[in-house]
């Protein structure tokens, strides 16, 4: 049974009690690199512990598409309010298999540095629950972790394109 998470917006990147910022530089233009993001398939071959991305809206996708997002043992669903193509795009987790957190976004901004040269800013703010809340620094540390890989495997992997 799913587990609810709170609505929130862009401006829950400034009020949540955690925040994790990653800014690297990918050798790919920000069109090629949101063509990665729409393609489900690819999250799994760059995000680590991605096992399953399904797009449950139609493309063109824009605000308000949906997706779930399978991580092994923990599924979550989410809802994209900001949809700026080639550019950046927001989503909340509207459900999560497990009860890790009660509010979370992700925010991807793409910022064309030059024609070859993208600077790719990551961010992910949430409110933990009691059972991540209960892991203490560990529990954080996990996730600062998880979510700086990304952004390095995203640059490694654009490399290899």
């Amino acid at each position: 049974m799913p587990f609810q998470c709170q609505e929130v917006n862009i401006d829950f990147l400034n009020t949540a009690s955690e925040k994790v910022v990653n800014v690297v530089e990918i050798k790919a233009s920000p069109k090629a690199i949101f063509e990665i993001f729409e393609d489900a398939h690819a999250w799994t071959e760059w995000f680590q512990g991605i096992t399953g991305v399904e797009w449950t809206s139609p493309k063109p996708f824009g605000v308000g598409t949906t997706r779930t997002v399978d991580l092994g043992a923990m599924k979550v669903w989410e809802h994209f309010f900001i949809w700026e193509k080639n550019k950046r795009f927001s989503f909340y987790f509207t459900q999560t298999k497990l009860p890790f957190v009660k509010a979370l976004v992700e925010d991807y901004q793409l910022e064309a540095i030059d024609e070859n040269t993208t600077r790719f800013t990551y961010t992910v703010a949430y409110d933990p629950s009691l059972p991540l809340r209960l892991s203490g620094p560990v529990g954080k540390a996990a996730l600062r972790k998880t979510f700086g890989r990304a952004a390095k495997s995203l640059v490694s992997y654009m490399e290899k394109r």
